[in-house]
This record gives C-alpha cells, structure tokens and sequence, in this order.
C-alpha cells in the first residue's frame, strides 16, 4: 500500500506540473491546425501565451506557497531540546553521485540549521530522515539522502554517536513513521523538526499522525518573496515556485484524505 501510494504521488505530481499543461496545449494546437480546426488551434495557442506570459511576469506561486511558508512562525523559544529531526531534500542526489562528493540543493538550509542547533544543543540527539523520493531509484539507489548527510555533518564536526539515520523512507509519511519507530520518543521528549517552511505543515500533520508527542516545528528555506519584489520577467524561478506551491497543495490534500 505504501509504495502503491508513492507511485500514485509521484506521477500525478508530474501530471501537476505546468510544464505538462503547457506541453498538453501546444500539441493541441498542432493537431488542431494539421486537422484544419483553427479556432481550437487558435485558442490553445493564446492560452498557452498567457500562460507563459502571466507565470513570467507574476509572482503567482508566491500567493499560492505564502500562507504554508507562515503557517508557523520562526522559532525562538528553544529552551529545552531533547532532539532534532531534519528531514532530507535538501541534497543534490545525482550530483553527488556524479562528483563523489556531498552536494547540496535548495534546501540546504535544513542542514544549516541542523548542524547550528546541534552545537547549541550538544546533548541532544540528532535523527536525519530520508532515503530517496525519486521514482527511479526503487531499482537503482547506490547513493542515498542518508549517505550524503552523513558525510556533510561528520565533515562539520557533529559527533557519529549522536546521529541516528532512517535512510528507507520514501516521502513526508514515512518519514514520520520509521524515524518514530526507530527513535521511539518518550512522553516529555520534546524533538524540533527542522524542514522547509512551505512543507512544515505537511510535515508537522505527519509526525503527529505517527504518534510523535511533542514537535517543535523549526521552519527554514523559505522561498516566497513580496508581491512588488517579484514582479518583472522571471519565467524560470515563478514556474519552479508555482509548481512547488501546486504540487504541497495537492500532498496536502491527499494527506488529508489517506490520514497520513
């Protein structure tokens, strides 16, 4: 069931994506102009125009990633901390694999708070959650989120006997679940969840539905910015923002109804 759900995720994801719409509308518009019905091929065309003219030139995604980045605030209020969660996604997989090297992506914050507040807490644990979500890695996994985290906190000094790994899930709910079953926390244990701001409510939904007491949630990688400082052409930046806003909204949603 797990995995069937992973599947299922990770390809409607991709149906999510705007560069699929937009790919769906040009194909359209083709096969409507071969087939001589110009007022369809007229109307896909503009569409897709649009589109990519109003994604370009309006920060769109940052309306619709806003109010899950502030869904809770930043964490100030840390005067006692049993352990730390960070969640993986912050890595560059292929690329570490390719260099041989740990590389990380546009998540590296959560290891940049992770490896701040495990020196500021150094007796508390730290537990990195993640394997790989990638579709093609249930066949072909050598290098892992696991593997690369590994490497980025021994190379910062953070102690080996502090560090848990859950290195098998495959996404937010297994997460929650395997780190809960290989930490086992104890009433009064209070863990800080180190994840991007946009994916914290996931996140925090998750950990609580896997029986985790109490979660601080420590959100980091924001990525939303003020109406009037995204306004101007940036097509490239606006489509990845919106479609990381489409795709939360919808892991959301179908959190939701599976219970996860």
């Amino acid at each position: 069931m797990d995995t069937a759900f992973f599947v299922v995720s990770k390809l409607l994801g991709m149906v999510l994506q705007l560069e699929t719409w937009f790919l769906g509308l040009a194909v359209l518009a083709f096969w409507a102009s071969l087939r001589g019905r110009l007022r369809i091929a007229q109307f896909a065309s503009a569409l897709l125009a649009l589109l990519i003219l109003g994604i370009g030139l309006l920060p769109i995604g940052d309306v619709l990633l806003h109010p899950l980045e502030t869904r809770f605030p930043v964490r100030e209020d840390l005067s006692r901390v049993n352990g730390i969660v960070v969640l993986g996604g912050g890595e560059d997989v292929p690329a570490s694999r390719r260099s041989g090297q740990p590389q990380l992506g546009e998540g590296g914050d959560r290891y940049v708070a992770a490896i701040a507040l495990a020196k500021s807490y150094p007796e508390a644990r730290l537990l990195f959650a993640g394997g790989s979500g990638r579709l093609r890695d249930m066949v072909d996994n050598d290098v892992s989120e696991a593997d690369i985290a590994t490497e980025v906190f021994r190379t910062h000094g953070i102690a080996k006997q502090r560090i848990l790994f859950e290195n098998q899930s495959r996404n937010t709910a297994e997460n929650a679940r395997l780190s809960h079953a290989l930490v086992k926390p104890k009433k009064g244990d209070r863990w800080v969840l180190i994840t991007s701001a946009f994916h914290m409510p996931r996140a925090v939904a998750s950990f609580k539905a896997a029986g985790w007491h109490e979660i601080a949630p420590f959100p980091v990688d924001f990525r939303t910015r003020r109406w009037r400082d995204g306004l101007g052409w940036n097509f490239s930046r606006n489509l990845g923002v919106t479609n990381l806003a489409l795709r939360e909204w919808a892991g959301r949603a179908a959190y939701s109804l599976a219970g996860r």
